[in-house]
């Protein structure tokens, strides 16, 4: 979804692109930090995506250590001749007992965790790991390390997923916990853009979004997380 952006050329922008499909994603399993690769569609999605996101001119480009971000990663970086920065921090929700399950089966055998998960409730911690909470304040940290290098106009471009993805925008944009949820989620190989605004009299970036969830017409547009 496009909005109307400020378009500031002066302004730094912050793409967060998710990964492509992984055969886990095609049979609606929680992935969590599982590291799974991507299926061959998975790669094609992130060939297709590389070449619509390579003409923004991206400055620096940094992926989640899973490898499928980082291997979609790789296919922006074989276009632009920029290094793909490894970072942990912009790694998918650790889900705990909830990873390689499928959502239904989540359903069943955790019926108040998973209710309490999809209404958005920030405190919960998915699988009895990491919190929407938790996942979002490391991301806006690795986010903010790595977009302090950037000066104005430059684009910054983050590899990661969709749960990670959804908890730094909102993050980021300082919404309250409670309407995280209000945020959809990212598809696969699909990506959302913030733009800077300005520094308040504290020193601390407001960020705009002015992309969500877009990508090509030919993939499909099914987000979920994990």
């Amino acid at each position: 979804m496009r909005f109307a952006a400020t378009e500031s050329a002066g302004a730094r922008r912050i793409i967060f692109w998710r990964h492509g499909r992984t055969d886990w994603n095609a049979r609606g399993l929680f992935q969590g930090q599982e590291d799974i690769p991507l299926d061959e569609l998975g790669k094609q999605q992130a060939r297709e995506a590389a070449a619509e996101l390579a003409h923004l001119a991206p400055t620096r480009l940094v992926s989640s250590d899973l490898g499928r971000a980082a291997d979609t990663a790789a296919e922006l970086a074989s276009l632009t001749g920029l290094s793909v920065e490894l970072d942990p921090r912009v790694r998918e929700t650790f889900a705990g007992q909830w990873q390689g399950l499928a959502f239904a089966e989540i359903a069943s055998r955790f019926p108040a965790d998973q209710t309490a998960w999809r209404s958005g409730e920030p405190a919960v911690r998915a699988g009895g790991g990491e919190s929407r909470v938790d996942v979002g304040q490391r991301m806006a940290a690795g986010t903010l390390d790595a977009v302090s290098s950037l000066t104005a106009g430059q684009t910054l471009v983050v590899a990661s997923h969709g749960g990670s993805i959804r908890a730094g925008l909102a993050a980021l944009m300082g919404l309250p916990p409670e309407l995280w949820s209000s945020l959809s989620g990212v598809s696969n190989c699909h990506w959302s853009m913030l733009e800077e605004l300005d520094q308040g009299p504290t020193g601390i970036s407001r960020w705009q979004l002015t992309e969500h969830n877009v990508g090509l017409s030919s993939m499909p547009s099914t987000p979920l997380e994990g």
